[in-house]
């Protein structure tokens, strides 16, 4: 069974930290490209940030440029994405998702196959 779970969401001010973890199981996250993205309430999901399996490509949204940094483990079996000086645009639930292909753009959710429930992050302002 294929499960995303994510971990390290929270309540922070703005300007603060936080570092987000996906663990996977079910399958070796060494064979695909990974992925955030994020739903704030109200709005669609959006694409935040993808790494390619060797972990070589990144590809960042304008919105976190700079700011985010994904990273991968694949010895770990997971993704993780470390959020600095955060704003209060960044609040939302984020998600951990494995690309289906290898091909094709970063930025589509329906290429990705497998989704984690998500963790909530909120900035204050």
């Amino acid at each position: 069974q294929v499960l995303l779970v994510e971990s390290g969401g929270g309540l922070v001010q703005a300007g603060g930290s936080l570092r987000l973890s996906c663990i996977a199981s079910g399958f070796t996250i060494s064979g695909y490209t990974m992925a955030w993205f994020r739903q704030a309430p109200g709005k669609e999901r959006d694409f935040v940030v993808a790494i390619t399996r060797s972990g070589v490509t990144t590809s960042y949204a304008d919105s976190v440029k700079g700011r985010f940094t994904i990273s991968r483990d694949n010895a770990k079996n997971s993704v993780y994405l470390q959020m600095n000086s955060l704003k209060p645009d960044d609040t939302a639930v984020y998600y951990c998702a494995r690309k289906s292909f290898t091909s094709g753009p970063y930025y589509r959710d329906f290429d990705y196959d497998y989704w984690g429930q998500g963790t909530q992050v909120t900035v204050s302002s």
